[in-house]
């Protein structure tokens, strides 16, 4: 969440900021000033009654001593009324906390300086662009065709058994899926230095409110229950990217900074429901409810979180460079940006059989954002408290990368040719029927 401080001492900039999403968000920031005040009006006069009934506490004291015992009564009243006076406005205190941290929640991240203004993707500016969009001297097909053909993907029983948005890999589609992520963990963890983990698939609503998924989206995820126990549902939810637990792995921790920087990457399966909202009854594997990811994460000191975003971009291109495939980088403007981020980039990659850009990773710097919502912060080394910036981004995304992938190396007799990068995991040069 934001700084309440940033938003006391320069509210006109907080609420510019805002304005840039192009989301209403700026209208919350008179709520929270009001709020707040109430808050701490309230919490003053509760430390004043507090003096006053500490000082007729020793009134008491001194007039017992004295055996004035009917004025040590008067006192003694006059303390119980402050006790009560006390308790209500504890009571108020706390009602002003509670909603000022419902709506500090539901406040977006400030856009960095640097973002583009703009109120849509079509508003994104193309930083770069890798390698040329292959040519073929036939017309490509789609992934949805070749997966048929060459048994890659069995779309018609994934909807038996889970209805429409799943899939069923199947040989070596399972394999090349399998191939894809040990490739993109090895590389991330021998080259670029991530140390790997394995999250659980399932968290607590507090990792979802730590990442900025709630309480805004919480329409948007799977949430389970434990049996028949109706009461247990919405105590866990299907993690929607590994983003949820890994970035919450030191919550509510003070780290020391020689520990910073810290990197993780980690491949979960991702489960997401908003994915069927409109439009999913398009066959094949763009839109879906569940798909495989190789997520990467970086806990920076703040000075340091905008050069480790470019290094993390880097580290995501990488993947794309090696598997010979042609992508472009966009920076998202301010109307596209996620919730909690202050900057992202987007990474697409060309898919022939689709005649597109797909999105297979974005890669944001949300500052000290996240860090802030699940009080997560690191000793200085002159003893202060700081919260650290929160670096995501996909290294990268399936099924996505698979579908430009198979639509890049098709051939002209229907099979598809194997990068040499990932030869070594699937033991093939090339996948035929």
């Amino acid at each position: 969440m934001l700084d309440i401080k940033l938003i006391r001492e320069r509210p006109d900039f907080v609420r510019q900021r805002l304005a840039t999403r192009r989301a209403g968000d700026e209208a919350l920031i008179e709520k929270i000033l009001q709020v707040d005040e109430l808050r701490r009006k309230t919490l003053s006069e509760v430390e004043t009654l507090k003096a006053r009934r500490n000082q007729v506490s020793k009134e008491i004291g001194a007039l017992m001593a004295q055996k004035k015992a009917e004025d040590a009564e008067a006192k003694k009243k006059e303390t119980g009324d402050l006790g009560e006076r006390i308790k209500q406005l504890d009571k108020e205190a706390a009602g002003f906390e509670a909603t000022l941290k419902e709506v500090m929640l539901r406040l977006p991240n400030l856009p960095h300086e640097s973002v583009p203004a703009g109120a849509a993707a079509e508003d994104n500016p193309v930083i770069r662009t890798h390698g040329e969009k292959p040519t073929f001297a036939f017309k490509p097909k789609a992934h949805v065709e070749l997966c048929e053909s060459l048994k890659l993907v069995d779309f018609e029983r994934a909807a038996k058994l889970s209805g429409s948005g799943f899939m069923l890999y199947t040989n070596w589609g399972a394999k090349l899926e399998r191939a894809l992520i040990q490739f993109l963990l090895d590389l991330h963890t021998t080259e670029h230095g991530y140390t790997e983990v394995s999250p659980p698939l399932l968290v607590g609503p507090q990792c979802l409110e730590g990442v900025g998924q709630f309480p805004k989206f919480a329409d948007q995820y799977y949430a389970v229950q434990e049996g028949l126990d109706a009461g247990t549902l919405g105590k866990l939810y299907l993690i929607p990217t590994a983003e949820t637990p890994v970035a919450n792995i030191h919550r509510e921790e003070i780290l020391k900074e020689n520990r910073l920087p810290i990197y993780y990457c980690a491949y979960t399966p991702c489960f997401r429901g908003e994915a069927g909202a409109a439009g999913l009854s398009t066959r094949g594997m763009i839109r879906v409810h569940q798909f495989d990811k190789v997520e990467l994460i970086k806990i920076v000191k703040p000075e340091d979180g905008y050069a480790e975003q470019e290094k993390m971009l880097a580290n995501a291109e990488r993947v794309l460079q090696l598997l010979g495939l042609h992508y472009r980088v966009v920076l998202l403007c301010t109307g596209d940006m996620g919730f909690a981020s202050a900057k992202t980039y987007d990474i697409e990659v060309w898919a022939p059989g689709q005649g597109s850009y797909l999105e297979v990773s974005s890669v944001s710097n949300c500052e000290d954002f996240q860090a802030r919502r699940m009080n997560l912060r690191f000793k200085s080394e002159t003893g202060e408290n700081k919260f650290p910036h929160l670096l995501n981004g996909s290294g990268t995304a399936l099924a996505r990368l698979f579908v430009a992938l198979i639509e890049t190396y098709q051939q002209a007799d229907g099979s598809i040719a194997i990068p040499e990068k990932l030869q070594p995991y699937l033991k093939t040069e090339r996948i035929q029927g």
